[in-house]
């Protein structure tokens, strides 16, 4: 069974249309750098850093089209939710890690994480909450456990910097990205409800 780990509603705000034969050949082209950076070569788990923003934006495009294909009346495709510029600036901001799994130059999988906190709430407490915006392993790297790995790195980041829990989304239209997440001992926090009229 193939996972597609995305964990995230896409903001209108960040949609970036991508031509459809634009879109085959580099995908044609960074499928065949993945493939040429696996041999020999260790993976690692990271801050994402510039020279990451073209396999990073791949990914955005396989998170779109799993969305895409499950509601089409909602999601774009193919798109991505941010630009080459959009990383960079969101790369440098501490409050909202990207990390990367590379493996060699590749880029394998992502975890696009935003830090949360409510203060001075009249009715929430003010706990820390690390929300996994994004979560993405290539499609044609599944079975490799990249995926609970990302996850291990993200849990591991936020136990060191004091976050209370972790929390985020997942589309019904995604139901292997739900059995994942259910498999890592995520538990259902809250359920958005919905009618087409």
């Amino acid at each position: 069974m193939k996972f597609y780990f995305a964990a995230a509603e896409q903001p209108e705000s960040h949609s970036a249309a991508f031509d459809s034969a634009q879109y085959n050949m580099k995908k044609t082209e960074s499928d065949s750098a993945v493939q040429a950076a696996r041999k020999g070569k260790t993976m690692q788990i990271r801050r994402a850093m510039s020279k990451d923003i073209p396999g990073i934006l791949k990914l955005l495009v396989q998170v779109d089209m799993v969305h895409h294909n499950g509601r089409p009346d909602l999601f774009k495709g193919p798109a991505t939710k941010y630009n080459a510029e959009e990383l960079e600036q969101l790369m440098a901001d501490d409050t909202a890690p990207v990390f990367v799994c590379t493996e060699g130059d590749a880029v394998l999988g992502h975890a696009f994480c935003i830090q949360k906190q409510e203060k001075n709430n009249a009715v929430l407490t003010d706990i820390k909450t690390l929300y996994i915006d994004d979560i993405c392993v290539d499609e044609t790297m599944r079975g490799r456990h990249i995926g609970r790995m990302l996850y291990e790195h993200v849990l591991s980041y936020a136990r060191e910097n004091g976050f209370y829990n972790i929390t985020l989304n997942v589309w019904t239209c995604n139901p292997g990205a739900m059995k994942f997440y259910e498999t890592l001992g995520l538990k259902p926090q809250k359920i958005g409800m919905e009618m087409i009229v």
